[in-house]
């Protein structure tokens, strides 16, 4: 097992652990219908990876919140926010890879293909007493992963040639 570390919303360390070794954790993929339920119930869409990207995760990749870089369709890099695992609340039966960008699109890119690059890790997956909790919780995780996106050490890999590779001159 690696390590991880969690962050405070100022972004100082409150703890490490072991779940950190495969990051970053580069992962690209066609887009999927999901549950249906980030952007209806929620109010945070998701881009769900198909079930053979989530097959091929790391075996020693906990389940939990990360957080990282993401891009759809060669299009511009954005900050992201990503679940990997079941979802407590919801009592998933089958494990997913839930993407949300921190950018409004216009409309949903189901078909198109979304790179991601897991920087850090900010928590494990948790059930929750309402569907407020949650949404709680969601919004924050996108006010640290944003803040946390900001240290230098991570806006490097905004530029990485993994979202790069792909495009014509």
């Amino acid at each position: 097992m690696g390590h991880y570390y969690i962050h405070d919303i100022k972004g100082n360390l409150v703890m490490a652990n072991e779940a950190e070794s495969d990051l970053p954790f580069y992962a690209e993929g066609k887009v999927v219908k999901g549950f249906g339920r980030g952007s209806k119930h929620l109010g945070f869409p998701t881009a769900n990876f198909d079930e053979d990207v989530v097959a091929k995760m790391p075996s020693t990749m906990n389940n939990g919140v990360y957080f990282g870089w993401a891009n759809v369709d060669k299009g511009p890099v954005y900050k992201m926010v990503l679940s990997i695992g079941w979802n407590p609340y919801y009592k998933n039966e089958k494990k997913s890879m839930e993407t949300h960008i921190l950018h409004k699109f216009k409309e949903d890119f189901y078909g198109s293909q979304l790179k991601v690059i897991i920087f850090g890790y900010l928590r494990p997956m948790a059930d929750y007493n309402s569907v407020d909790e949650l949404i709680k919780a969601i919004e924050g995780d996108l006010s640290k992963a944003s803040t946390l996106l900001e240290k230098p050490s991570a806006l490097a890999f905004k530029d990485d040639n993994f979202f790069n590779a792909d495009k014509e001159s």
